[in-house]
């Protein structure tokens, strides 16, 4: 009797933003939500965002791509996991030019070298139902939300997108003095987003830089999100607060984020290849 096959993975982190890519290509495997949440709890295998890559199912795609979040939710989009995979494959093909499909649609990747690989993120979706929003804002620069006392509060009047998930973006003086980790939370779980969102708190430096701290939907604190990174971004350009391109800082490093003239949010930054190894006791089909 044949030994079963075994699923490899490879850790790779985008600014520290850790992402655990498999690659199950020829293989019949679906991971359930259960199976998800004990390979992030495993200490060798911990992840933020797990991208899972399957077969193609749309002609002149590299794989369809299935990306996890900690607690075993699905996402749309996953910028830093999207560069893990372009370098991957990239790899393997030695293609600079790769086309992935995700349920957000295509993502065309140009990986030139590990520290300067390219994402086209799609189109930002600003309507308040396609967000989506739990109730309708004619204008969602900014919308009324807040956190802390009505007459003084700590969070309040959110601009919010859709990059493929959902992101509010609260602007601050000082990203540091905002308690994230317990805000976060309760902003991602509140009523007005019905699939849950990303919480963001961002300070415009200039014209051309922003800082942020991200709370992620699924996951929690992490040092970046790529597609955080673009919802600021377009965010900070659609209230004039920078020019259409600009460097966003996360406290796992910098991304450079550009909205192009056709729409598309273009995102560049690099990846780390941390080790490789099997996934332990999960059947493989």
């Amino acid at each position: 009797m044949s030994e079963p096959d075994t699923i490899s993975f490879t850790k790779m982190n985008g600014l520290g933003n850790e992402i655990l890519v498999i690659d199950l290509r020829g293989k019949s495997k679906v991971f359930t939500s259960e199976e998800v949440i004990d390979i992030a709890k495993a200490p060798r295998t911990r992840f933020d965002q797990m991208m899972v890559l399957h077969e193609p199912r749309t002609g002149g795609t590299e794989a369809f791509v299935k990306i996890y979040n900690a607690d075993g939710s699905q996402s749309g989009a996953c910028g830093n996991g999207a560069r893990c995979i372009g370098w991957h494959v990239k790899k393997a093909n030695g293609r600079d030019n790769m086309v992935f499909e995700t349920d957000a649609g295509l993502l065309n990747i140009k990986a030139e070298a590990i520290d300067n690989i390219t994402v086209d993120m799609g189109e930002p979706a600003f309507n308040w139902n396609k967000i989506p929003l739990a109730e309708e804002f004619h204008d969602t620069r900014r919308i009324e939300l807040q956190i802390g006392p009505i007459d003084d509060p700590i969070l309040h009047s959110p601009s919010v997108v859709n990059i493929g998930n959902p992101h509010a973006i609260f602007w601050v003086d000082d990203v540091d003095t905002i308690d994230l980790g317990r805000m976060g939370p309760l902003l991602e779980n509140h009523p007005i987003f019905p699939e849950r969102a990303n919480i963001t708190v961002a300070h415009v430096r200039s014209h051309r830089e922003i800082k942020q701290r991200t709370w992620e939907r699924g996951t929690g604190l992490t040092k970046a999100c790529g597609s955080a990174a673009c919802a600021t971004a377009v965010c900070a350009m659609r209230n004039n607060f920078t020019n259409r391109s600009v460097t966003i800082h996360m406290p796992g490093g910098a991304l450079e984020i550009t909205w192009e003239k056709n729409n598309k949010i273009s995102m560049t930054g690099p990846v780390v290849e941390e080790y490789g190894g099997v996934l332990q006791d999960l059947p493989c089909e």
